[in-house]
């Protein structure tokens, strides 16, 4: 497991530090409405190994440091990479549904892939605790509901410049992938099951109304 996710960790570092420092290849491999709808679907895959600085990166890699274990230890390595990648392709795809005519819309970073271990991760320990700002206590499906439900809210507001779409599909993917390795979550941890599909339904409800 921790030679899988080394390479992982190392690859977004390398990706990323290429990118701070060459500007066309930032902009030739980052999430691009435009590009991807005239045939560069790697960007959908790419863009998720660029950053915007060094605290992105950091960021991203020290939340992924910290929930790969539960998930690799409870689904098995190849499971794990197939949430991190299923997760991030996830949150690209979740993006073009919801920007496909924003031509101009733009996105880096693997907080797509992160956030969806991180949800497999409490659908597997949804009693573990997480330590907000390593302070307050909370337990890891409340923060789970909060966060999504944060993200519906910005992306309906869109007044900030997070990739709150993508955060939403990875987690969505991370959820979904999670299930079918594992069903028999849904009646071990039923009530949290149902609970974590609470923004999701609510996501997409609000879509179908077109309140987003």
């Amino acid at each position: 497991m921790n030679t899988i996710l080394i390479g992982i960790i190392v690859a977004n570092v390398l990706f990323s530090y290429k990118g701070f420092n060459d500007y066309a290849f930032f902009r030739k491999y980052e999430f691009h409405i435009g590009s991807i709808r005239a045939g560069e679907q790697i960007r959908m895959l790419s863009s998720g190994f660029l950053h915007v600085d060094i605290l992105h990166l950091v960021f991203n890699m020290y939340t992924l440091w910290m929930f790969a274990p539960v998930v690799s230890d409870a689904l098995g390595d190849f499971s794990f990479v197939l949430v991190y990648f299923g997760s991030l392709i996830f949150g690209s795809l979740l993006t073009m549904l919801f920007h496909k005519d924003d031509y101009s819309y733009r996105a880096v970073g693997a907080s797509g892939a992160v956030t969806g271990v991180l949800y497999s991760a409490i659908l597997l320990q949804p009693d573990m605790m997480l330590g907000i700002f390593y302070v307050i206590p909370m337990p890891a499906y409340v923060f789970g509901i909060l966060y999504l439900l944060y993200s519906i809210y910005g992306m309906k507001a869109k007044n900030d410049n997070i990739g709150h779409t993508a955060h939403f599909g990875g987690a969505v993917g991370g959820y979904l992938i999670t299930l079918i390795k594992m069903p028999s979550l849904i009646t071990d941890h039923s009530l949290m099951t149902i609970l974590l599909a609470v923004p999701i339904i609510i996501l997409f409800g609000m879509a179908k109304l077109g309140k987003l």
